[in-house]
């Protein structure tokens, strides 16, 4: 058994020579056939019949062939860092602490300017005449609401926080019987008032309206119109200034 194994394994041996022989064989002849068939610009192949089976040699192209230069790219050659800071600038601000300095001077400076702080609620700043605050429905000078039940109002709030409800007049014309906001619900985004068409529903430049409860902070009809009667004079002046830009 011993002397077996060597006599088979010779005996294979021959067979598995030729069998990678012709393996390599072919290799080499489909390589042959696909690079003789592709036409590279960078590389000139040696066509050598009758040796298929040597290795294919190739050419390399010329030194400098090909290749862009300074004056096919004008762009490459700009340096980004040319204008920046050199070495020496950034080792003096990092080594004398120059922002540090930098940062003391301001606060030197405005130690010896007035203060820009107020003593809130006893001092307030200005408000501009868009600010949005407290809700509000206005009347005319002769007392009659200017609210015509359009709904306008309703159907603009991304926030759905008004109500309405209305009937006829006996004019023809319709009146609100009810006008409810749910402050709690309100984002104070001014569709409301930029969508009536006789500016009834306003947002004054109140924003002091903090409550305790819920309850205080769901505005009826009645609230409104009182808001509007406090702060007419207010009201006016400030769509009156503004309409330039209405």
């Amino acid at each position: 058994m011993s002397f077996a194994r060597p006599r088979l394994a010779l005996g294979l041996t021959p067979k598995l020579l030729v069998a990678s022989r012709s393996t390599a064989l072919r290799s080499s002849l489909i390589a042959h056939r696909n690079i003789s068939s592709s036409r590279c610009s960078h590389a000139e192949i040696t066509d050598r019949p009758g040796r298929l089976e040597d290795p294919i040699t190739v050419k390399s192209p010329p030194l400098g062939a090909g290749s862009l230069t300074a004056k096919d790219e004008p762009d490459k050659d700009i340096d980004p860092y040319r204008d920046g800071p050199g070495a020496i600038d950034k080792a003096v601000h990092l080594f004398f602490f120059t922002e540090i300095i930098r940062g003391m001077w301001i606060v030197l400076e405005n130690f010896f300017r007035p203060p820009y702080t107020i003593m809130y609620p006893y001092e307030k700043g200005p408000l501009s005449p868009r600010f949005r605050g407290e809700h509000a429905l206005r009347r005319y000078p002769s007392g009659e609401e200017r609210c015509i039940a359009c709904k306008l109002c309703e159907a603009i709030c991304p926030a759905q926080a008004i109500t309405i409800e209305s009937e006829a007049r006996q004019d023809g014309s319709r009146k609100t019987t009810k006008y409810d906001i749910d402050m709690t619900k309100c984002i104070y985004c001014g569709f409301c008032q930029e969508a009536c068409p006789v500016d009834a529903i306003v947002e004054t430049q109140n924003q002091e309206f903090s409550t305790e409860t819920r309850e205080e902070l769901l505005y009826n009809k009645e609230k409104l119109l009182a808001n509007g009667d406090r702060a007419e004079a207010e009201i006016a002046a400030n769509l009156h200034s503004d309409h330039v830009y209405r």
